[in-house]
This record gives structure tokens, sequence and C-alpha cells, in this order.
């Protein structure tokens, strides 16, 4: 019986330095996935970030490439909800039309609000308006 007892502690033992090496090597696995994962989100907001950026570039210079069907002075950028309102043929003293204009790079689809602003347009819910304001005084 005083076999059964020594036995007994060391079996606890085991099982309890078992249990531990368990933990720690979970532990270093969880770690090492934790980095994995991290740098691939952060490459993926990096590489967002980017195409971002370019396409905000990119907006900026749409009216001096040759593509562009509209002299670059007609152009104005607005940047949102549309890129460019173009009042072809202002700088010649006809405006022919009033165009909106949207910067599109890649793949990139009409966000919501975009589509409801050409869907208005297309639809002829487009008005003037003209507000005048009293003269200022001076400001004191």
């Amino acid at each position: 019986m005083s076999e059964r007892f020594t036995v007994l502690p060391i079996l606890l033992l085991g099982l309890a330095v078992g249990t531990l090496i368990g933990l720690l090597l979970g532990l270093v696995y969880l770690q090492a996935w934790k980095v994995r994962y991290t740098k691939g989100v952060r490459h993926d907001a990096v590489q967002r970030s980017l195409a971002v950026t370019v396409g905000k570039v990119y907006e900026q210079l749409v009216p001096h490439l040759p593509d562009f069907e509209f002299n670059p002075k007609d152009a104005r950028f607005i940047g949102s909800p549309v890129d460019f309102v173009v009042f072809d043929g202002l700088n010649d003293g006809e405006v022919r039309s009033v165009v909106f204009v949207e910067v599109k790079t890649g793949r990139s689809d009409l966000s919501s609000r975009e589509r409801r602003v050409k869907d208005a347009v297309k639809a002829g819910r487009v008005k003037w308006t003209e507000v005048r304001v009293g003269a200022v005084e001076s400001l004191r």
C-alpha cells in the first residue's frame, strides 16, 4: 500500500507538468498566430490605403490627361459626392452643358451616394437656385 501512495504524487506531478507544458505550447502557438494574422491585416490595410491615395491623386490629374473629353479649364473639382462638375464651354464663353464627372480607378464601383446623384441627374431632377444675401455691414 505504501507503494501506491508514493506513485500517486509522482503521477499528479507528471499530470501537472504535462498540463503546464501543454499550456505553454498553446501560448506560443497563439502568439505565432497573432503575429501572422496581424501582419496580414496590416498588409491589407496598407494596400487599401495605397489604392485610396492613388485614386485621390488620379482624380486630380484626370482633367489634364489626353482622354479627358472636356477642357480642363471648364472642370471644377468638388470631391464629394462627385469628383468634378464640368461647365462645358465655359472657357470659350458659351456653356453648352453642365456635366457631373465621377472618376473611378481599377474595378471600383459607385458608392450608394454617387449612385443616388447619378440617378437624380439622369432623371432630370436638377435645379438652379440663387441665394442673395444683404450687404454685410462692418464686422465688429
